[in-house]
């Protein structure tokens, strides 16, 4: 609910800080199937749940709250030039502190923990094979946005050269 309610508020403050004219059909590709792999992750089926040990339910959750917290703190990082579409926006900067001086996409990485941490917390294990689908979807959305990055953006191909994409080593 939380992501559902930023991916909209994103998309007015792109609407508000960036021509609409320079996104590619790519961007909206990604949107769309981001947008609904997370309306997938809503739904919650009986199906393929999975009993797990309360440790791990435990686990599940400290890791969703720690994802949501580091995702949020990344977004107010990103706050003026944030959005969900891979193409810079065109008044942005390269940001390569806090968060992003450990990961490339450090609210991708925040989403996939919290859908993982929150699939182990209900014994979801529909919700864990929608968090390997966003894990692909994120995989392929980022190579793209590097790509733009890069032709956005000078210092980008320096800076991907130090900084893992999902976090060090990744």
């Amino acid at each position: 609910t939380v992501s559902l309610c930023l991916f909209c508020a994103s998309l007015y403050f792109r609407c508000k800080i960036s021509s609409v004219a320079a996104l590619k059909s790519k961007d909206y590709f990604f949107v769309i199937v981001q947008f609904l792999l997370f309306l997938a992750y809503a739904w919650e089926p009986t199906w393929l749940t999975f009993r797990r040990s309360d440790t791990l339910g435990n686990l599940g959750l400290l890791l969703t709250v720690a994802a949501v917290l580091a995702g949020s703190a990344a977004l107010l990082h990103l706050w003026k030039t944030f959005s969900p579409f891979p193409t810079p926006v065109a008044a942005g900067e390269l940001i390569t502190t806090g968060l992003f001086a450990v990961a490339r996409h450090p609210i991708y990485t925040a989403l996939l923990l919290a859908a993982f941490g929150y699939a182990l917390y209900t014994g979801s294990g529909y919700r864990m094979l929608i968090g390997l689908a966003l894990l692909v979807l994120f995989y392929f959305k980022s190579d793209y946005e590097e790509q733009r990055l890069a032709a956005h953006y000078p210092d980008y191909a320096a800076y991907r050269g130090k900084v893992g994409r999902f976090g060090p080593g990744f």
